[in-house]
């Protein structure tokens, strides 16, 4: 599922840093593309709903 069942002859070490790093770019792609969806329709939002419309 994460690419690292690719890794099946790799040692349990090697296995649990694949994920470890497979988790941290993930986490670092979605700060950064909720980072960009906030910015472009972030103060949009915030108007509509302080304005009620």
């Amino acid at each position: 599922m994460t690419g690292t069942e690719l890794l099946t002859g790799a040692s349990p070490s090697i296995q649990a840093l694949a994920v470890i790093g497979v988790v941290l770019l993930e986490a670092i792609v979605l700060y950064v593309g909720y980072g960009a969806v906030e910015e472009a329709v972030g103060s949009a939002v915030l108007d509509r709903l302080a304005n009620g419309r």
